[in-house]
């Protein structure tokens, strides 16, 4: 079809599409008479390009995300929408507050915590790709809003910024790529949220969660000693995590440095250490409740 036909079926003006191949978003054939030939295929590339555009991505988000086969760069896109989102909220909440007269010193520090949030976070996203970026930096994202007030947290910031520039890429075998895609595809942001709500409360209340899930504890204890768990690709990738983790410096670098960082995430990593404690009372047979 030509373009006046691609751009009724489209809701595309002829210069948005004229505009959208020159970008290499849609590739239709030029027929010889020199008029373009959109296929079906390009009508639907059209019509994602609309939607996108109307959500406010931007060229080169839109040119990766045609990319990519999987759903992996438009979840990080939303991930990274909604912190930007929060970002602009605690903006305008400092706006409000120079309004009704605070200090402008103060407040330049709150501003600085966002940015520096915001580069964390983006460089989380990417140290970790897929899903397991999406959990880690939503995790720690918010443990990042406070400000740098001392050496010590600068330091530790600068720590953090060198250690996720030079972490080596996290690698899985095609199998386990196929199987991460396929068990995480229709896991959004929200329901990553939910899941780390759930692990904070079962931290923050280690003796209820024990009491409440003996049951389902004892089964999950059970089916870890299994041929069926050893075999599985959970386990194949909880021993690549746990290898990965290990050697790259993300415990003895990255926990620390937060540690020093955020007062808030120190004091949060202490529960875990009550609750590990616990969980060992109550199951000798299990290393930790949950490690970061």
């Amino acid at each position: 079809m030509l373009i006046n036909e691609a751009s009724k079926l489209t809701n595309l003006t002829k210069k948005a599409i004229e505009y959208y191949i020159e970008q290499e978003l849609v590739f239709p054939n030029v027929l010889e008479n020199g008029y373009r030939d959109f296929s079906e295929n390009d009508v639907e590339c059209l019509k994602k390009i609309y939607v996108f555009r109307k959500l406010g991505l931007s060229i080169e988000e839109i040119k990766a995300v045609l990319a990519d086969e999987t759903n992996n760069t438009l979840q990080k896109i939303s991930v990274l929408k909604e912190l930007s989102i929060q970002r602009e909220q605690a903006k305008k909440a400092i706006l409000e507050k120079l309004s009704s007269g605070k200090n402008y010193s103060e407040l330049s520090m709150e501003l600085r915590a966002i940015e520096q949030s915001s580069t964390v976070t983006e460089k989380l996203l990417d140290a970790f790709p897929g899903y397991f970026g999406r959990f880690i930096c939503l995790h720690f994202a918010r443990f990042l809003d406070e400000p740098i007030t001392t050496s010590e947290q600068q330091s530790a910031y600068e720590e953090i910024i060198a250690f996720l520039d030079n972490v080596p890429s996290l690698q899985f075998t095609e199998d386990l790529q196929r199987f991460l895609m396929e068990s995480t595809e229709h896991m959004n942001t929200e329901n990553i949220r939910d899941l780390i709500e759930n692990y904070r409360e079962s931290i923050e209340n280690a003796d209820e969660f024990l009491s409440e899930n003996k049951e389902v504890i004892e089964r999950y204890l059970a089916y870890k000693q299994s041929e069926e768990y050893k075999n599985s690709p959970i386990y194949k990738i909880q021993t690549i995590l746990k290898e990965f983790n290990n050697t790259n410096g993300y415990y003895d670098v990255f926990i620390p440095a937060m540690k020093k960082l955020s007062v808030s995430y120190s004091e949060y990593f202490k529960q875990i250490e009550v609750a590990n404690e616990k969980l060992s009372l109550h199951y000798p047979e299990i290393n930790n409740f949950n490690k970061e």
